[in-house]
């Protein structure tokens, strides 16, 4: 079963991650939403902060553990936020289970297939020996030689958690997503489609989300729209998440 944090009363809203993150990263957007009336479920994905470590890291197995999560809470029908990675299981559940899902929201992630762009990160991640035991300030030295954005480093950090009483290690199965970092960019079936309102956000600054994708978003997803967060990049719930949650909570209310 997945890690959860779970918070407010209401109609239950799934929040899902991003790849490298964990339920910690919308903290604060998980209380501003149960502030307004919802029972929010901030999950951590499998090889993610404190679930289950496994070897099968595909979509198939996230949409699997989603649809054990929902039917262990008896949660019904579920609204839903993804962003990155989590944005994409969200599109794999919603389309396979359509009676369980409400109002879906996918932040700066489109259906389509994505290649491997995580090399420099990856690199970055396993040039740390744990085995040295080093201090965190050693661990975020060794990552500013390949990851030179201070946000991306600190994201990666938050990660960190001390394995035993006198060395750190990452939460997140750092072997696993070695073997299968290629799933992650996996694309929608070409049949998959989801008919409920659906909301995509896209950051000004990213790319993850082009012109060019509209198309095949309204083919897998015909009650959608697309909305652009300023200001921000492709972690834009984190950049401006005073407009993100405007946005999204006029979405769910509506």
């Amino acid at each position: 079963m997945l890690y959860s944090k779970t918070e407010g009363s209401g109609k239950p809203l799934l929040i899902l991650h991003g790849f490298l993150g964990m339920s910690d990263n919308w903290k604060t957007l998980s209380g501003q939403y149960a502030a307004e009336g919802f029972q929010v479920h901030a999950l951590d994905m499998r090889n993610h902060g404190r679930s289950l470590h496994s070897a099968d890291f595909t979509y198939k197995a996230m949409t699997s553990d989603i649809v054990e999560y929902v039917r262990f809470n008896n949660l019904g029908t579920v609204d839903i936020i993804g962003h990155s990675m989590g944005g994409k299981i969200a599109m794999f559940f919603a389309t396979q289970n359509r009676e369980s899902t409400g109002k879906l929201i996918v932040a700066d992630i489109a259906p389509r297939y994505y290649a491997p762009h995580h090399q420099d990160i990856m690199k970055a991640l396993n040039s740390v020996d744990f085995s040295k035991k080093p201090s965190r300030q050693q661990v975020e030295a060794i990552l500013s030689e390949y990851i030179h954005d201070f946000g991306t480093r600190q994201f990666l950090m938050k990660s960190l958690y001390w394995a035993t009483p006198d060395q750190l290690d990452f939460r997140f199965n750092l072997g696993a997503f070695n073997q299968s970092i290629d799933n992650i960019g996996e694309a929608l079936p070409a049949d998959a489609v989801f008919a409920k309102p659906t909301l995509f956000l896209k950051g000004e600054k990213s790319h993850y989300i082009c012109e060019d994708d509209y198309p095949a978003i309204k083919h897998h997803f015909p009650n959608s729209e697309i909305v652009t967060i300023e200001n921000a990049g492709h972690w834009l719930h984190a950049e401006n998440p005073k407009d993100f949650f405007e946005e999204t909570l006029t979405f769910l209310k509506s």
